[in-house]
């Protein structure tokens, strides 16, 4: 390639003022059409010697990381105009090597006034034989991003024009700082568009799976192997028993046996039986006649009642008084029942579908369970996995709860491919009930639209001593002995185990608020729900 004019035409200091305003607007032009850095920076590299007599200029950028620990940082010739493609081949320089090396390590501009006096010129790209025979000078200013240099723009300049070197040191400034501001923004543009190529990978994958039947997200194993018993039961009238940890989704379940059933078009009735006060347990279950208490001044169905002919689903079966046990094992086995204050017996067809965290085995034996109603429920159980035993569920449903939770509050949170990756590692010992809520809290919390693996740290518990098993091996079949560490943030409550806390503990707690449950189970922090039930597994209760 001929080497180009070693010296501008002359111009008086109006023209080059025109030139300059020439170079800026073609550059301006061409960032105007295309963000392409490669087209844009020959391009001004060309101006840059045509109009202003700044030869055989070069754009040197940091190579990327070494891949061995210590390795010297270098850098090349990534786009040149005026040099073959020899020169540019041998534009390589390490750290802090000739001008160039030193203009990236310190982030200083080098002016050299006459390449031949200058030691440290190397002379590397373009031989000294094959420049101007007068005196060459070269200049080489730093380009830098976020205050960092990340490259240098650098040209030869012959020193007999009649243009001021000021004048050209300024315009290479701006010209520098505009190959930053262009470098940066095509990196800005390239992590996220591999970023949403990702998200697309996922989301294009989730839709791809068998996903969500009834409601059900997921396409593991030990998920198909659940739904597939559901399916099998579903058409016959026989009671279904859903066993499993807390927060494995025991109320979707229920629903999927009615929707499975053939009564999905008639009501699908779900009791709570741990949020409802001993003394009402009956009057809620089976109704009441008018005048059967205080403040009846109306008869009223109950669940049952309002369930005839669908299903009534009784979650937390496990808390029912012993009372309601035997009037529930009635109404299962005549499929009648008598309302509170009532002498007549009412018939009720209902598919009952209760659920449990507890072992049921073991209160039996225990006496705080009927065997009898124990059989009764036990037709047809099935153990719902925790989602330890589901981690490649865990993916598909964060983007689930996450698209609900930002059609919920209006808002536009996304997860990137690591944040998702850190969900997949959590041990989640409150199961789906927990990777939900830590979602909501994240997508109303989440200071940037895209949640990155760092952010979505402070947002989970602090991870415990026990990992995740396996893949395809079971977790704990109720609630799982695990420690947890103190909170990584305040924004997160743990989740206890069944095991966290003694029975002296608990009584010690009772003690010092005189019986006041709400108030121990608060000092302990548990819900009262929880110290409920550690009282009941303690014999306390």
């Amino acid at each position: 390639m001929p080497s180009p004019p070693s010296t501008a035409r002359s111009h008086s200091p109006t023209d080059w003022h025109a030139q300059e305003l020439l170079l800026m607007r073609e550059v301006m032009r061409l960032i105007g059409r295309s963000l392409a850095p490669g087209l844009v920076l020959r391009e001004m590299l060309h101006l840059m010697s045509e109009l202003l007599g700044l030869n055989r200029g070069r754009i040197v950028l940091v190579d990327e990381a070494p891949s061995a620990v210590g390795a010297p940082r270098t850098a090349s010739i990534q786009h040149a105009y005026g040099l073959t493609q020899a020169e540019v081949q041998r534009g390589h320089y390490a750290w802090g090597e000739g001008i160039t090396g030193r203009v990236l390590a310190t982030g200083q501009p080098a002016i050299v006034q006459d390449i031949d006096a200058e030691p440290l010129f190397l002379a590397r790209a373009v031989a000294r034989s094959q420049l101007p025979p007068e005196t060459v000078a070269f200049i080489a200013l730093p380009i830098e991003v976020n205050n960092a240099p990340i490259g240098v723009l650098a040209c030869h300049r012959i020193r007999s024009r009649q243009r001021h070197l000021n004048d050209d040191l300024a315009v290479l400034r701006v010209l520098a700082t505009l190959v930053g501001q262009l470098l940066q923004l095509e990196a800005l543009v390239a992590e996220q568009t591999r970023q949403l190529q990702a998200r697309n990978a996922v989301l294009a994958n989730a839709l791809n799976t068998k996903s969500a039947r009834y409601g059900l997200i997921g396409s593991s194993p030990p998920l198909l192997q659940a739904l597939s018993e559901l399916e099998r039961v579903s058409q016959t009238q026989a009671t279904v028993l859903l066993l499993g940890q807390s927060g494995t989704g025991k109320e979707l379940f229920a629903r999927a046996v009615h929707l499975a059933s053939g009564r999905r078009d008639r009501p699908f009735i779900k009791v709570n039986c741990s949020a409802i006060p001993d003394a009402l347990f009956e009057s809620e279950l089976f109704g009441y006649e008018k005048g059967a208490f205080t403040g009846a001044s109306t008869a009223r169905a109950g669940w049952f009642e309002q369930a005839d002919s669908g299903t009534i689903f009784l979650d937390e079966i496990g808390e029912l008084p012993l009372a309601m046990q035997s009037k529930l094992l009635r109404t299962l086995q005549e499929g009648t029942l008598v309302r509170l204050g009532g002498q007549r017996e009412v018939k009720v067809n209902v598919r009952l579908v209760a659920a449990t965290n507890r072992d049921l085995a073991q209160e039996v034996e225990a006496g705080n369970f009927r065997q009898d109603l124990y059989y009764r429920l036990n037709v047809i159980p099935i153990r719902l996995p925790s989602l330890a035993e589901r981690r490649e569920d865990i993916r598909a449903l964060a983007l689930h709860f996450v698209s609900r939770a930002n059609q919920a509050h209006q808002r536009n949170v996304n997860l990137s491919p690591d944040a998702l990756a850190r969900l997949e590692e959590h041990p989640w010992p409150g199961n789906i009930r927990e990777l939900g809520n830590v979602i909501e809290r994240l997508v109303l919390l989440a200071n940037d639209t895209l949640v990155a693996r760092a952010e979505l740290d402070r947002f989970l518990p602090a991870a415990t001593s026990v990992a995740l098993p396996p893949a395809g091996l079971p977790a704990a079949p109720y609630e799982a002995a695990v420690t947890p560490a103190p909170p990584a943030a305040p924004l997160v409550r743990d989740y206890h185990p069944a095991q966290s806390h003694s029975a002296q503990v608990l009584q010690t707690a009772l003690a010092e608020h005189h019986g006041n449950q709400s108030r121990a189970a608060q000092s302990l922090g548990l819900t009262l729900r929880q110290f409920s039930y550690r009282l009941h597994k303690a014999g306390l209760k």
